[in-house]
């Protein structure tokens, strides 16, 4: 398996090898042991499923907090995205600032989201399905985001508001500077 961190540390792109042959391929996606050879030691409590019939739906800004705080390792089954982490860690040197990727059924990469970063996506096609591990189990008490058109924090977006098809919960999150609910930056733990 293939690692490269992005420019935010901690958030990585992963590529799982894919063995192929006239039939098609197979590959494992996940695989403990293999991810702790990389430095990648997350236990992971639940697997979630998406599915995204439109093309440019937006899902996120998302995270959780506490001890439900989640890692989340994402992966798309079929179609594509593009998959952001914002860094919401009050006192990091990247507060505010996001990365990006592109994660697709094709290029078979997966990004993983560290817990402090909120995490959101916009499919790139129709019928989009992703499924994501995380390393905590949903909690609605612990759940928090922010709005998705943060203009503080400036994502370039492939499509404007009025495109994005969202739901009526992520229509209503705070901006960055309005939530008291995130996290305080911990340079040790880096």
């Amino acid at each position: 398996m293939q690692v490269t961190e992005l420019d935010i540390p901690g958030v990585k792109l992963l590529t799982p090898v894919r063995h192929g042959d006239n039939r098609g391929f197979f590959s494992e996606i996940y695989n403990r042991e293999t991810l702790r050879a990389v430095g990648i030691e997350l236990e992971f409590v639940q697997e979630n499923y998406s599915w995204s019939a439109d093309i440019h739906t937006v899902r996120g800004l998302h995270f959780q907090t506490g001890a439900y705080a989640q890692d989340k390792l994402v992966q798309v089954v079929s179609g594509a995205i593009l998959d952001f982490a914002v860094d919401v860690r009050r006192g990091s040197p990247w507060f505010g600032r996001y990365v990006c990727a592109e994660i697709s059924a094709e290029n078979w990469q997966q990004i993983l989201v560290p817990k402090g970063f909120a995490h959101g996506l916009i499919t790139l096609q129709p019928n989009t399905a992703v499924m994501y591990r995380v390393t905590a189990h949903y909690s609605r008490e612990h759940d928090a985001g922010i709005r998705w058109d943060d203009p503080d924090i400036g994502i370039d977006w492939p499509v404007g508001s009025g495109e994005a098809v969202l739901s009526d919960k992520d229509k209503q999150l705070p901006l960055l500077a309005d939530c008291d609910t995130l996290f305080e930056y911990d340079a040790g733990n880096q």
